[in-house]
């Protein structure tokens, strides 16, 4: 089997009411478009008896309800749009921006990226922002961003020993990915700022800021408006 895109998607039974189907096997822009068009294509049209669809950098999840449909209606279904995926046109990326502020206690990672890479904090900061990144997946935790798009300038190896917790806010960059820590949990990513934004609040009527397939765009911001804009959501939120 061929790197890269599949010819035909790979199908596998995710127990009583699951259909997985994969259209490639690593993390690449293409890939991902196709996941991202199947996806629009089915939100469009729904297929009966499909509760919830779930796509992740390179594949698509089916829950479905086993009274209304069964994965091979579902196959029959999806290898029939593979003739029609060239027409499906996706809506622009919505383009999110991030403030954040990098370093000191809120990136305490940020100069270990540095010296890895021999570079100055400042030039971490300028490589971080400059590009729009694709959100490919959401996961791990309810709204943590999977992005695609780091600069190979800042590649940068997970740390040998995860935190127990991790503020809600962080951002973080483990190998050739970067994200946000949505909610306080356990990891191992290099920190390297923080955003005063809530990336998910369940309170909130869409508890997510993003969805996959958006773009984000950092933005460097001082601890003075980190402390402003934070102190104001707290307010709206109380």
């Amino acid at each position: 089997m061929s790197v890269g895109l599949f010819k035909t998607p790979v199908f596998r039974i995710e127990g009583d009411k699951g259909l997985l189907v994969e259209y490639g096997d690593e993390i690449n822009p293409e890939i991902n478009h196709k996941v991202r068009a199947i996806k629009y294509a089915l939100t469009e049209n729904p297929l009966k008896g499909v509760v919830e669809l779930i796509p992740t950098y390179r594949s698509l999840i089916f829950i479905y309800n086993p009274s209304e449909t069964n994965p091979t209606e579902l196959k029959e279904h999806l290898l029939a749009l593979e003739n029609k995926i060239i027409d499906i046109k996706i809506p622009p990326s919505k383009i999110v921006k991030i403030p954040v502020c990098y370093g000191g206690d809120l990136g305490p990672d940020i100069e270990f990226v540095a010296e890895y890479h021999h570079i100055s904090v400042d030039k971490v900061i300028e490589l971080h922002t400059e590009p729009e990144y694709q959100i490919y997946m959401l996961g791990f935790t309810p709204g943590f961003p999977f992005l695609g798009g780091l600069p190979k300038e800042l590649h940068t190896p997970r740390q040998k020993t995860p935190r127990s917790r991790v503020p809600a806010g962080s951002v973080g960059i483990a190998n050739g990915q970067t994200g946000i820590y949505s909610i306080d949990s356990p990891g191992g990513w290099q920190l390297i700022g923080r955003t005063p934004l809530k990336i998910f609040d369940q309170t909130r009527d869409n508890p997510f800021l993003f969805e996959a397939g958006d773009k984000l765009k950092f933005e460097s911001i001082t601890f003075e408006e980190y402390n402003r804009i934070k102190e104001t959501n707290e307010e709206r939120d109380s």
